[in-house]
């Protein structure tokens, strides 16, 4: 008002004042006196008042009244042109401020009879404006009056004055409120002490209000009244009112004064008391009414709604919202219940249309959401009012779709579509305008037939109202078809973004809060009292703010779903599509981040329902997610809202035609741009939150899954899916649209998985679980086809896998036991992937620059090689295969770095069984090789052990021979490794036990470890001996044959390096194991012939069997063992149980040996032999081979000796000294065993001796053709072994064990062999050579006779066992032994090549046998033990069977062998018979010789045809030396013979001198031609003793005269038979032979004379010569003889008797001499 104060202005309204005074003064000159009068003298006032005041303008306005009165005066002429004049100066009065309160009434009034009088109205009003506007000087009454005023102008007739009425009644009342709000200003710094309000029942009397207050209470008060058709308080003089003006009113006033009514109580009362109630009562049509109950039949007519009330009533309720909801709680409730009511399907479509415009502006504000939220949806007895609004909109769009506009009767209902025949036919004309020329499409909205379009409405995030807006429309406006439904679409977008940026702000805040104080908190500093309240504080609010968001989004998510799914659906604009999808987007994100899993859920399904065909049965969708979405429908509040399922005829451009992934129908589904629209928000969806999808990450990558597999993306390395063809069908059809899409999805797929590493743990554990859940439906679905698989989860595992691998350990053990399991399944290409996937993370992992780096986090390590060990347990070759070559890739590239991964690796190299195919051995077992050629040196030592196994395990694959041998060399190699590196190895393990040792008894266990007590260097080899072992008895003969050398071969080159002690272990537990399993199954064996040898090869029929195949490996462990006994035995004897150990050597040396396997017998006699030529630990210097122990407590006995140095003891290069050093350093062993020990040793080894012997060379009870019969070779090695074994235990040789040789030799000989094998061992029959078993036996025998030779005297005694057992050999030669029952055939009949047994020729054996009974008695003769014994008799009685025998003996050469030896040994015996005579010791032997000598004598054999002359008279002359040694021997010493042996020798020689044995005629006449010589030399010696003339006993002329009567008694015997024959032949000749005969007796008769007569009388028995005389007659007889020859002999035999014609001299008594 500056400009009003200035000087120049004072005086220019002076000056105006003055002339508007003049003016008046002119117009009423006429008329108006009284006027004309007033303006003069108020002219006169106006100068005396400038002249007088300096302050003009104050004094003007006290004098006002009197200045203003002429113009009043003026207006009350009631002449136009006055009064306009007048108004004028009034006007510019008030704009000068000069009007003071009383002048102001006066105007006031002036004014009312103006308007009664309908005079300026226009003027009028502006007048009231000016003087309301420019001061307050007008209240109370006043004011009243000027409103009333303005109220009356604005129901004139006249259009121009009600509208500028009614701006000026809108202006006036907003000055009244101005005025208001300006006190309230001035008042509000000082405080003024509350005024006790009597309970007045008059409302009008608000006497607590300031002025200004007042009147602004009494106006609102009776504006209400208005509305309600009520008469006013104060507006006295109101005639008419409209409720539309009233409502306009009261929502301006609500709508720009809302502090006044929430400052002031009395305002707030109004507010609930009078402006809600009326509201209220105010919609009641609008409730009532439905749409359809035609009026017609209802009885009362229900009022009907009215388009201009109502939609104020919805503006002042959005007022009321807006500003008062905090006042108003409870109506508000009500006002909200009834806009949701107002979207009902059965009303009005221009009340639906404003009521949603109204939602829409509740929904554009997200705080006042919120308030509704918490104070109605989570009050207990409360609407849900926020939920109701949220489902109301859903239940909008629905009705929308499901019921077409058309036939209802609200005519305005079908202007939308008058254009049209109706909606059904909509999209055909509008949807597609000009089908011909490029399809341009509206954006609309397509359900089911019915086709909405999509209007522009408003800005996004602004609720611009059309229908609200339309205050000047009396009748409802036509709503365009889609206006209800685009308005209800911007409500749920805002709404959901309004909602989403706040929660989400405000968490953003709390976060940071949050953040801050945990930070200051973990200041020290800082922490005090306060901070910690502010941090409760805080937590409550947050808990609070928490508790309201989640309900927010409880209570709208099931609505908006419903609606936006519903959309989504419908859509046919992308850019539609688009909101709509980031609405579920949004919310999506915002359930997962406040934690609400269900409706997280719920919008991710949706979105993903969207990206997939129609009616795509996707399992997850239907059963894993929300049950809520399972039945399809929500109930809201008593609303069923149906979840509408996707229309299949939607009009949207197909852009892919793929297969189905396994499970859904068959066939093509085809993918439109909105399902690709989808899946990059689900896509986006997932990139952008990732962190909160939680569980849900299962639908998505479901969903997911089955786009990628629709549209034919395949895995590539790593992970990453790339466009592939489809495997199978009708292949994927993608347009070229979607083509260049493809590579930016499966871009933008990557990139989802690569993201993954921003993840939190939580998060991610949530997506490893989602791709594994998945996976296992892909691997449920490919069970029990080969159809493609969907590899999409497990692609994508492995990508998460690997750009998660700086945190691989919180995500590696789910992720790498799914895909093991993924491994083991039936579909080829899905293990295939599975494996993959597997080994490429593993790999990954290795070669990963981990921080600290994997040397030194062995944990981390293990856990990334262990899923390569699991791998083991899945049986597909192909998985294994993958495994083992990742093995190799990880040898290769990370061999030198694995440390403690070693034993993983190696197990997994073991863990390859025999079954799983050669491919499969063969890369496992190139692994190995590397290892063994690379890497042992770095590897811990503690690891080889491992090697070993696992080469070990190699070994006993039988799929590839070659592989299992190759396995062995590997064994040797490490053994070489062992051994080069020893002292390191052994000093890491021995480190290493330490370690566990300390371990193991902190833990209070025992140290669990193969071979336990053994140090670990030695466990090692133990192992490796171990493993050779189990090769050892593989069932390949090729693989046993190696490995048995190598396991010898590696104990004899590196045995040196064990420990003494472990030898015991190699002993026992391996050496000794091996020769029992060896054992066991050679005795067991198949003898089935085996036909070839796989392929072509051929088997020698040495091998043909398993049982001779194992009867070689038997062989070569047996040596190999002996030979250790042998080679080692300096280390193994003093071992405490060496004897023990020897024994169990020789007691499978024993069963080797009486295996019935020649090969195997005879390798075990070969091994007995070998460990009995052991050099005896050194006893005393004087062996040259065996150095004094020098240090060395060690006899080295290995090698030759070098002559030169006796005193230095001889190392080997590889210095066993220094080796076995370390043994001297605990306790020397001791080397020198006692004898004693020694002994027991031998004693063992003869035991075994003769039990293999005795065993062996029994006779079996049965024979067939499998009998089994030891052979010769096998026997003569067993023979050959008791000599050097004899050499030990000689000292204590009794005759027991002696008797037991006997028998083991006398057995040994008698085994017959078979006839294939004669050629091989038999001399041809003529030649007479021993065999070598014979050799072998006679040896045995001499050694012994050698050592009693040399032996003690009770040694001596075992001379005549010796005798016994050459004598039993000599009888074989005329009475072969008999093997058991076998039958034996002789050699010469034996046929070839027939399974017969042959006996050998035993003559050349027995003649040797006795040529050294003969040796050995000539030397023994007189030993006591040969004398008692009774040796000699024994001996001739021996000789006695092939002597009686003689020409019937099998070999001519037998009989003249025995005659010579008889001879030989009765020369040396009967001297010592004679010697012990008198003891008796000889009596028995006597008989038996004159027995002996009968039978040879006087054989009964007949000699053969063919024997020449000359054999005759050499055989001859063997008889005549017989009867030399008589006459030589024996009877020269007859006195100490005894009689009865004499008489024998006597009758025999009687016998021998005459013959006459046998009548038959042939026999005579050779005998007579054989034996003439003999028969005289028998007669001379007859003779000989018969006068003996020096006769020095009487038993010697016993001898005599019994010699001379047996001669006689002959002599007469013969010729009386004669005779007798001469008489009965009559003329016949007698047999030469019997002539012969008579002769030779004739002649002897004659010779006996003659000597009688030549002996001495005294010697010749008196007896004799009767017995001579008596001859007499019988010769006589003879002379009628007729043979000429007979008689001359006759004549000679007659002469000598004339001696006896006289008697002789002396008389001879009968008797004696």
């Amino acid at each position: 008002m500056s400009g009003t104060n200035s000087p120049e202005a004072v005086k220019k309204l002076l000056e105006n004042m003055q002339s508007d005074l003049r003016a008046l003064s002119l117009e009423c000159k006429k008329k108006f006196p009284p006027v004309k009068e007033a303006a003069e003298s108020g002219i006169i006032k106006v100068k005396t008042i400038a002249a007088r005041n300096t302050e003009i303008l104050a004094a003007l306005k006290e004098n006002s009244s009197e200045v203003v009165q002429p113009f009043l005066m003026g207006c009350g002429t009631k002449e136009p042109k006055i009064t306009q004049l007048c108004l004028a100066a009034v006007q510019r009065l008030m704009s000068h401020e000069v009007v003071s309160e009383t002048a102001a009434g006066n105007i006031i009034n002036m004014l009312w009879q103006l308007m009664e009088n309908s005079l300026e109205e226009l003027k009028l009003l502006q007048t009231v404006l000016v003087l309301l506007t420019t001061n307050t000087v007008v209240h109370d009454e006043a004011l009243s009056k000027a409103i009333v005023l303005c109220f009356r102008l604005h129901f004139t007739k006249d259009n121009i004055t009600n509208n500028t009425a009614a701006a000026t009644v809108r202006q006036v009342v907003t000055v009244v409120f101005e005025r208001m709000v300006a006190e309230d200003e001035r008042h509000r710094d000082i405080i003024e002490p509350p005024i006790m309000v009597q309970g007045n029942s008059n409302r009008r009397s608000v006497s607590t209000l300031k002025p200004c207050a007042k009147d602004a209470y009494m106006l609102f008060q009776d504006l209400c009244q208005l509305v309600n058709a009520d008469a006013p308080y104060w507006l006295v003089g109101m005639t008419e009112m409209t409720r539309t003006f009233g409502l306009e009113l009261l929502e301006s006033v609500l709508n720009d004064f809302p502090q006044v009514f929430l400052q002031h109580q009395e305002f707030s009362f109004l507010l609930k008391e009078r402006v809600c109630p009326l509201v209220i009562k105010l919609f009641s049509p609008n409730i009532k009414f439905r749409q359809g109950s035609g009026s017609s039949s209802s009885p009362a007519p229900v009022e009907k709604p009215y388009f201009p009330i109502c939609m104020r009533l919805l503006r002042v309720v959005s007022v009321l919202i807006k500003q008062f909801y905090s006042l108003l709680v409870t109506e508000c409730e009500i006002f909200l219940s009834l806009l949701v009511k107002f979207l009902d399907a059965d009303k009005p479509q221009w009340l639906r249309a404003v009521a949603v415009e109204s939602i829409h502006r509740l929904c554009v504000q997200p705080q006042l959401l919120r308030s509704f939220c918490q104070s109605y949806d989570m009050k207990q007895h409360s609407t849900k009012v926020f939920r109701d609004i949220v489902n109301a909109l859903g239940s909008l769009i629905q009705s929308l779709f499901l019921v077409p506009p058309t036939g209802t009767p609200a005519a305005a209902n079908q202007a939308g579509n008058s254009n049209s025949g109706g909606p059904v036919s909509a999209p055909a004309n509008s949807g597609m305008l000009g089908i011909g020329g490029g399809v341009t499409l509206l954006p609309a909205f397509e359900y089911r037939g019915t086709w909405i379009p999509i209007l522009t409405i408003t800005v996004q995030g602004s609720a611009k109202a059309t229908y609200l807006e339309m205050l000047d429309k009396v009748e409802p406006p036509n709503i365009p078809e889609g206006y209800a439904m685009s308005v209800a679409f911007h409500c749920l977008l805002d709404l959901v973004r309004g909602i989403t940026s706040m929660i989400e702000g405000e968490l953003g805040e709390v976060e940071t809060e949050c953040q801050v104080t945990t930070e200051a908190a973990s200041s020290p500093t800082q922490s005090s009292e306060q901070e910690s309240q502010s941090t409760s504080d805080q937590m409550d609010k947050e808990i609070v703010s928490r508790a309201v968001w989640e309900e927010m989004v409880n209570a709208c998510w099931c609505g908006l779903l419903a609606a936006l799914s519903l959309l989504l659906d419908a859509s046919t604009d992308e850019a539609a599509t688009e909101n709509i999808l980031k609405a579920e987007l949004t919310m999506a994100a915002l359930c997962g981040r406040l934690g609400l899993v269900t409706s997280r859920d719920a919008f991710i399904t949706a979105i993903c329902k969207g990206s997939l065909p129609p009616h795509y049965a996707l399992t997850i969708l239907n059963t894993t997610t929300a049950a809520a979405l399972s039945n399809k429908s929500y109930s809201i509040q008593g609303q069923s809202v149906m979840m509408i399922s996707p229309s299949s005829e939607s009009h949207q451009q197909v852009v892919a035609v793929g297969q189905p992934l396994a499970g859904q129908p068959q066939g093509t589904v085809m993918l439109t741009s909105k399902n690709i629209q989808c899946m990059r928000t689900l896509l986006n969806l997932a990139h952008c939150h990732g962190a909160v999808l939680g569980t849900s990450w299962q639908l998505v990558l479901a969903t997911l899954q089955h786009l990628v597999w629709i549209l034919g993306l395949k895995p590539s390395s790593g992970g990453a899916l790339k466009p592939g063809r489809a495997v199978e069908g009708p292949s994927t059809v993608l347009t070229t649209a979607v083509m260049t899409d493809l590579p930016v999805i499966s871009n933008i797929l990557s990139r989802l998985f690569e993201s993954s590493q921003y993840l939190d743990d939580v998060s991610l554990h949530h997506l490893i679980n989602a791709l594994c859940s998945l996976s296992l439906e892909a691997m449920d679905m490919a069970y029990g086809n080969n159809k493609e698989p969907s590899l999409f989860a497990v692609a994508k595992l492995l990508e998460t896998g690997l750009v998660n691998m700086h945190r691989i350990e919180i995500l590696w053990r789910p992720l790498t036991g799914h895909l093991l399991e993924v491994c083991q399944h039936p579909n080829s290409r899905m293990r295939e992937w599975g494996a993959e996937a597997l080994t490429s993370l593993i790999k990954a992992g290795l070669t990963f620059n981990h921080d600290p780096p994997l040397s030194q986090n062995q944990r981390l390590q293990l856990l990334l090689l262990n899923p390569l060990k699991e791998m083991s347990s899945i049986n597909h070759p192909d998985i294994r295969l993958k495994q083992l070559e990742c093995v190799l890739q990880i040898l290769q590239s990370q061999g030198d770095s694995l440390g403690p991964g070693w034993p993983l690796v190696l197990g997994v190299m073991g863990a390859i069984r025999n079954d799983q195919g050669e491919s499969l051995i063969r890369t496992a077992f190139q692994c190995l090789q590397l290892v063994v050629t690379d890497f042992l040196p770095t590897m811990p030592c503690t690891c080889l052990q491992i090697v070993v196994d696992v080469a070990g395990s190699f070994g006993l694959h039988n799929q590839e021979l070659n592989i299992s041998l190759t396995s062995i060399g590997l064994l040797w190699n490490i053994s070489d490794y062992f051994f080069q590196r020893g002292e390191v190895i052994e000093k890491e393990l021995n480190k290493e036990e330490a370690a566990q040792q300390k371990q193991a008894e902190e833990k209070g266990v025992l140290l669990h470890r193969p071979f336990h007590p053994a140090p670990p260097f030695d466990c090692l080899w133990l192992c490796l001996y171990a493993k050779l072992g189990e090769l050892c008895v593989d069932p390949r003969p090729a693989v046993r044959k190696s490995a048995g050398q190598t396991l010898f071969s590696t104990i004899g080159a590196h045995g040196t390096l064990l420990q003494h002690s472990t030898w015991h272990t190699v002993i026992w537990k391996v050496l000794f194991h091996l020769l029992d399993r060896v054992r066991e199954s050679s005795t067991t064996a198949d003898k089935e012939k085996i036909e070839s040898g796989g392929g072509n090869i051929l088997i020698h029929h040495s091998r043909d069997t398993a049982e001779k195949q194992w009867a070689e490996t038997w062989v070569l462990t047996l040596a190999g063992v002996a030979r250790i006994f042998n080679t080692r035995r300096y280390l193994l004897q003093p071992l405490g149980d060496f004897s023990r150990a020897w024994d169990v050597l020789l007691d499978h040396i024993q069963s080797a040996a009486l295996s019935k396997n020649n090969e195997v017998s005879l390798a075990a006699l070969k091994s007995f032999q070998e460990i009995l030529q052991i050099v005896s630990p050194v006893r005393d210097s004087d062996k040259p081979e065996t150095p004094p122990a020098v240090n060395v407590t060690v006899p080295v006995l290995i090698g030759s000796m070098s002559g030169s140095g006796l005193n230095r003891p001889f190392v080997r290069t590889d210095s066993i000294g220094e080796r076995l050093g370390r043994y001297s350093s605990s306790e020397p062993p001791p080397i020198v065993t006692d004898e004693l020990e020694d002994l027991n040793l031998w004693w063992a080894a003869w035991n075994t001796w003769y039990r293999i012997g005795s065993e062996s060379t029994k006779p079996p009870v049965t024979f067939d053709k499998l009998t089994f019969i030891p052979s010769q070779p096998f026997l003569t090695a067993l023979i050959q072994i008791f000599p050097a074994l004899y050499q030990h235990i000689k000292t204590g040789f009794n005759m027991d064990d002696l008797q037991k040789l006997g028998v083991i030799l006398h057995s040994a000989v008698s085994v017959p062999i078979s006839s294939d094998a004669s050629p091989f061992i038999l001399p041809s029959y003529t030649e007479a050579v021993l065999t070598s078993l014979q050799e072998a036996v006679l040896t045995a025998l001499d050694v012994l006779q050698k050592a009693i030779c040399v032996g003690s005297e009770n040694m001596q005694i075992m001379y005549p066992a010796i005798f016994d057992q050459l004598l039993a050999f000599v009888e074989f030669s005329c009475k072969p032994p008999q093997y058991g029952q076998l039958e034996t055939k002789h050699i010469a009949n034996a046929k070839y090549n027939q399974a017969e047994w042959v006996a050998l020729n035993y003559v050349p054996f027995a003649e040797r046998s006795l040529e050294v009974v003969v040796d050995l008695y000539q030397k023994t003769a007189c030993h006591k033990a040969v004398v008692n014994e009774k040796v000699l008799q024994n001996i001739i009685k021996t000789l006695r069977v092939p002597l009686s025998l003689k020409y019937s003996c099998p070999s001519e050469s037998t009989w003249k062998l025995a005659v010579s030896s008889l001879l030989k040994v009765l020369s040396i015996g009967l001297p010592v018979a004679r010697q012990h005579a008198s003891s008796g010791k000889f009596d028995s032997m006597w008989p038996e010789l004159a027995n002996t000598f009968e039978d040879f004598l006087f054989t009964k054999s007949i000699p053969p045809d063919n024997l020449s002359i000359q054999e005759f008279q050499r055989n001859e002359s063997i008889d005549v030396e017989v009867v030399q040694l008589i006459s030589t021997e024996i009877l020269p010493y007859a006195n100490f013979i005894p009689k009865e042996f004499v008489g024998q020798i006597m009758t025999m020689l009687n016998k021998g001198s005459i013959h006459s044995q046998s009548s038959s005629f042939t026999e005579a006449e050779i005998d007579i031609r054989l034996r003439e010589e003999f028969s005289k030399m028998c007669f001379e010696t007859l003779l000989q003793f018969s006068f003996s003339n020096k006769v020095t006993t009487p038993q010697e002329g016993y001898i005599s005269r019994m010699a001379l009567s047996v001669l006689l008694k002959r002599s007469q015997d013969v010729l009386h038979r004669y005779i007798e024959d001469e008489r009965l032949s009559g003329k016949c000749p007698l047999p030469r032979q019997q002539v012969t005969e008579i002769i030779f007796v004739l002649k002897a008769v004659s010779t006996l004379i003659d000597s009688l007569k030549k002996t001495q009388p005294e010697n010749v028995d008196g007896n004799t010569w009767a017995q001579v005389i008596a001859l007499y007659p019988t010769l006589v007889e003879c002379i009628t003889c007729s043979s000429s020859e007979v008689c001359s002999a006759l004549k000679e035999a007659l002469v000598p008797f004339k001696d006896f014609m006289q008697p002789p001299a002396s008389k001879v008594q009968n008797g004696e001499s």
